[in-house]
């Protein structure tokens, strides 16, 4: 049983955007969807309040809180990805259903949440520090969805 549950505050699209996650991601599902069992002030009985789902492992509650707290990147998820096809597949699932690109690899969602599609080759380049890590860091600094194929030419020195 989980004891930490990561709180995302949506503006009344908590189910929308758990059942897109679902079935944009593997490891993640929907758990349930709770509805208020009566009218409230800003609400209506049956109204969806909190939905509980996993976002590729992570255990998540969405509420729907309205558009009080709207999403920054103060909060994101960060994607491993091994190959470009799955960076693409990240990417083009979130940016093509209303999301916006940003640079670095940080793409937002069409609800605000913002998403980090990093894959390992760049991860990696970073941990080995060194000349190694400042290419691999310059070459991510032109980019906004990351390319496997450009990282790998700054690992190797390509072009210096």
């Amino acid at each position: 049983m989980t004891t930490n549950t990561i709180c995302i505050w949506f503006d009344n699209a908590a189910e929308e955007a758990a059942n897109f996650y679902a079935a944009t991601s593997p490891d993640s599902t929907v758990k349930a969807v709770h509805r208020a069992p009566a009218d409230y002030p800003s609400g209506k009985k049956g109204d969806v309040l909190t939905v509980e789902f996993t976002v590729v492992g992570v255990p998540c509650i969405g509420l729907n809180g309205g558009p009080v707290f709207p999403q920054s990147e103060a909060f994101s998820f960060q994607i491993g990805t091994d190959s470009q096809e799955e960076t693409d597949r990240y990417w083009n699932a979130i940016v093509g259903n209303g999301g916006a690109e940003s640079a670095c690899g940080w793409c937002k969602d069409k609800w605000g949440l913002n998403w980090q599609i990093t894959p390992h080759v760049l991860t990696d380049a970073m941990a080995r520090g060194g000349d190694v890590a400042k290419r691999a860091f310059e070459a991510m600094m032109t980019m906004q969805k990351i390319d496997h194929t450009a990282i790998e030419a700054a690992v190797r020195g390509d072009g210096q």
